[in-house]
């Protein structure tokens, strides 16, 4: 608890971590029916890769656009023929992705601790204050910060540093929350106290970094706090 006791803030991933990103499921079925789990799962694999790829080769294009690209190349590699109408369908869930049912509790809770808590997330701006509106949590937040103020994707560094710099504290002082294995041991890297939300009970990423506090879920931090 000493450890945890020196956080005056939280900073939450938001795709996976906050926002289901398979609950684009029941849309992608809808439009392509037997494809919904293929199409949930590829895309968003791509969706990864081309954040890593574009940032290794520093040619960054914002998350709608590698949101869309990601989509494109899934309906390609799965022989599908998407109209426009249909991608546009798709990649508005995007905006309404749910909440995991451990989020709001979560957060609320921490709100009334006095800690300061932030959204730090490879999303655009517009797609962040989309979700964010629609689970309506923006009074549960300080601040909203996406990685198109440095034009690079998490896990750079330079992502991270927004965090310390927005809400005007020591990184030692900001627990980072990701259910993302690989954004756990990006933020461990940088410096912060990490919490990762281990959902699926997968091993840690192989990269000589470990979380300070591996969870179940969000619900957890309320034993901690």
């Amino acid at each position: 608890m000493e450890e945890t006791e020196e956080i005056e803030a939280f900073v939450f991933d938001a795709y996976g971590t906050l926002f289901d990103v398979y609950s684009v499921y029941a849309t992608c079925e809808k439009v392509f029916p037997g494809q919904g789990e293929a199409i949930t799962r590829l895309w968003r694999v791509k969706q990864l890769e081309y954040s890593w790829l574009r940032t290794a080769m520093g040619r960054y294009e914002d998350f709608w656009k590698l949101t869309e690209d990601g989509l494109r190349y899934t309906c390609q590699f799965l022989r599908l023929e998407a109209s426009p109408a249909q991608l546009e369908e798709l990649l508005q869930v995007y905006l309404k992705l749910e909440l995991y049912p451990d989020v709001l509790p979560a957060l609320t809770h921490l709100a009334g601790s006095g800690r300061k808590q932030a959204i730090l997330s490879n999303g655009s701006p517009q797609m962040l204050a989309a979700v964010v509106k629609n689970a309506d949590i923006g009074g549960l937040l300080d601040a909203v910060i996406s990685v198109d103020e440095v034009g690079r994707y998490k896990p750079d560094p330079l992502v991270y540093q927004l965090a310390p710099t927005r809400l005007g504290l020591a990184k030692e002082k900001i627990g980072f929350v990701s259910s993302n294995a690989w954004d756990a041991a990006g933020a461990k890297s940088f410096g912060f106290k990490v919490f990762w939300i281990n959902r699926l009970g997968a091993p840690i990423e192989q990269l000589g970094l470990t979380p300070d506090y591996i969870i179940n879920s969000a619900g957890d931090l309320l034993t901690l706090y």
